[in-house]
């Protein structure tokens, strides 16, 4: 028997790095035993908020091996796989299938403009053709602010009908619900994530999994608590709470804020650093932020 897909509040996971900017792994496995412990129910590896286009294949790939051999349960694990070029994404999803991640999240091949729908149906039939892996799960990653190129709910469709489950879902991170919702409707028993924990007020009326979330690696217990309880006025209650977290971190530039917020909240300055090209919140702005996460999270 299979086991179950990843559902539920999933991390967005930073990754902690070294002065060179390589990956830190102990510091980043101790995380990820944290995210499971404390309210996640998986864990996306090598993602945006992870810092993934920042890292060589190698790098990645030696942070895929690291947590493959942590002995974290990598059915509750989904990784970024998708980059520029083909053969890449094919390696790197191929050793996630190998290694047992639950899942690959894929970019679409972001360089160049205006690709037609026909391209990237044609990308990732040759990327299902070459990983040629029986437990391929392939999530699409719809980020069209950074890649200015969509995951089109027609394509998705088009997926779907020539692969089936090993298409498995979407990460919605273009804040736009009405798409998410589009795809959920057109495609039956298919996973989309939005990527706010707001989403999780709706989640079981709109028909979402969860959420894949930057703001998850702080707000992890009150997503929780919202998923848990959906439906209910608990449930709205921490989706409030997780919702003006998030709103405290987002208001500064993401990647660098998860991190200082998580340079405070393990009380380990390395935390904060970030690859080039971003650069770290000021440290006003860095010691501001923690402070009033630290006030709000203290209240009820």
């Amino acid at each position: 028997m299979s086991n179950p897909r990843p559902r539920g509040v999933i991390a967005a996971t930073a990754t902690p790095l070294h002065p060179d900017d390589s990956p830190d792994l102990p510091r980043l496995l101790a995380h990820c035993r944290a995210l499971l412990d404390n309210g996640c129910d998986a864990i996306n590896l090598l993602g945006t908020t992870g810092e993934a286009t920042a890292f060589s294949v190698e790098q990645r790939l030696a942070v895929m091996r690291a947590v493959a051999e942590s002995h974290l349960p990598l059915d509750r694990f989904m990784v970024g796989t998708g980059v520029c070029a083909l053969e890449e994404t094919v390696r790197l999803t191929r050793a996630a299938c190998e290694l047992g991640f639950a899942g690959a999240l894929v970019l679409p091949p972001f360089y160049y403009p205006d690709v037609p729908d026909d391209g990237l149906v044609a990308y990732v039939d040759e990327l299902v053709r070459r990983v040629a892996h029986p437990q391929l799960a392939i999530y699409l990653y719809h980020i069209p602010q950074n890649t200015k190129l969509p995951w089109p709910a027609e394509v998705v469709v088009r997926l779907r009908e020539r692969h089936g489950a090993t298409v498995a879902g979407l990460k919605d991170s273009a804040g736009d619900l009405a798409h998410a919702r589009s795809i959920v409707k057109a495609v039956s028993d298919f996973d989309v994530f939005p990527s706010s924990e707001a989403s999780l007020g709706s989640a079981a009326a709109d028909g979402f999994a969860g959420c894949i979330s930057a703001t998850t690696n702080l707000t992890a217990p009150y997503a929780q608590a919202a998923w848990a309880a959906r439906g209910t006025s608990a449930g709205e209650t921490a989706v409030r709470k997780a919702a003006e977290l998030r709103a405290l971190i987002a208001a500064h530039p993401l990647v660098a804020a998860v991190k200082a917020a998580l340079a405070g909240h393990y009380r380990d300055a390395s935390w904060a650093r970030v690859c080039l090209p971003l650069q770290p919140l000021a440290a006003q702005r860095a010691a501001n932020l923690c402070e009033t996460l630290e006030r709000r999270m203290a209240q009820p």
